[in-house]
């Protein structure tokens, strides 16, 4: 069994027991967090398609750790103008554990 849920504005396959670095969402370390908005569940060969969510399923997870991703260079340049600038960011990520899906 699997579903496809939407989180942060990124779309992501998860099974019962994965691990998923998900956009930060707000709690502490053992916390459960209810994902409702799914897109898409298979159990086999049957398969519910959402338009846009399907209706009364839901992702229960459990949060592992917040924490940060790693780091990303920001570079702009403009030949011949003498323009640098370098930047960095690191997004902050929640670790989650997915415990069950509900249909």
């Amino acid at each position: 069994m699997y579903a496809i849920i939407e989180s942060g504005g990124k779309q992501r396959r998860v099974s019962p027991g994965a691990l998923v670095a998900l956009e930060r969402i707000e709690g502490e370390a053992g916390n459960q967090v209810e994902l409702s908005k799914v897109l898409l569940v298979a159990d086999g060969d049957q398969v519910k398609i959402g338009n846009p969510y399907v209706q009364g399923a839901r992702v229960m997870s459990e949060i592992i750790r917040q924490g940060r991703g790693s780091k990303i260079t920001v570079f702009k340049f403009k030949r011949r103008k003498r323009y640098r600038r370098t930047q960095g960011h690191r997004q902050e990520q929640t670790t989650v554990r997915i415990t069950e899906i509900r249909v």
